[in-house]
């Protein structure tokens, strides 16, 4: 194989989404087969668990979902009596999004359980890799970032 020549197996950015989509799996099960939530509502669910109500802008900026993605989880999970619409005070225009009680109770319910599963996967590295992994994944997503601004 030359250096103009491509191993997809070997190439780290595929790599990387295969692990991405394993790791993603395995923690969706827990909230996808006994809770019957798809990964965008997870995700929405979990960060309006986690924080003041937000618009839906934020919720996707902050999740790095679709806009229509966000949209579409927002609309189901009003739609289980998970999340509530309210107006935005400082802009009728746009609604800020919070869970309510029933909303809250499952969110409680559901963290124990997906962090048990990252804990497990985890579990693969010792304490000192962890926090090298973490360092890591950082100086990759800024190398990104960086990368990104080039165009």
């Amino acid at each position: 194989m030359t250096d103009s020549e491509l191993d997809l197996q070997t190439f780290f950015p595929y790599r990387l989404s295969i692990l991405y989509d394993e790791i993603s799996q395995s923690v969706a099960q827990v909230y996808a087969k006994r809770y019957r939530l798809t990964r965008p509502q997870w995700r929405v669910l979990a960060t309006l668990g986690n924080s003041e109500p937000l618009s839906a802008k934020a919720i996707a900026g902050l999740t790095r979902l679709e806009k229509m993605q966000v949209s579409r989880a927002v609309e189901q999970l009003n739609q289980k009596g998970l999340i509530d619409k309210q107006s935005d005070e400082s802009d009728k225009r746009h609604l800020r999004l919070a869970l309510t009680s029933r909303g809250l109770s499952l969110y409680r319910e559901i963290v124990p359980l997906v962090l048990a599963r990252e804990s497990f996967l985890l579990s693969a590295l010792s304490a000192e890799e962890q926090e090298r992994f973490k360092e890591m994944m950082e100086r990759l997503r800024e190398k990104s970032q960086e990368l990104r601004s080039y165009g």
